[in-house]
C-alpha cells in the first residue's frame, strides 16, 4: 500500500465510524438538550431579572436531533409512498 492509499483508506474509515456512531446515537437518544436554554426549558427575561419559557423547545429543555429528524422524514415519505 502507499502512503497516500493508506491515508484515505484511514479517511474514509473515520468518515464512516463517525457517520455509524451518529446514527446509533439517534437511534438510542433521538433527543439533545437544547442549545438556547441549555437543557433549562427556560431563558433569562430580557426586561428585568425573571425568566420565561423557551419558545424553541417549547420549555422541554429538549430538542430533536438533526439526524433523527431526516430519519423520521424518510420514514414517513417511504410510508406515503408505498400506501
Amino acid at each position: 500500500m502507499t502512503p497516500a492509499l493508506l491515508i484515505a483508506s484511514a479517511v474514509i474509515v473515520i468518515t464512516l465510524f463517525i457517520t455509524v456512531r451518529y446514527a446509533v446515537e439517534c437511534y438510542i437518544r433521538p433527543f439533545r438538550r437544547c442549545r438556547a436554554c441549555h437543557g433549562k426549558g427556560r431563558r433569562p427575561n430580557r426586561i428585568g431579572h425573571g425568566t420565561r419559557d423557551c419558545r424553541r423547545c417549547r420549555a422541554t429543555g429538549l430538542r430533536l436531533r438533526i439526524g433523527r429528524h431526516l430519519w423520521n422524514h424518510a420514514r414517513a415519505l417511504h410510508r406515503d409512498a408505498t400506501r
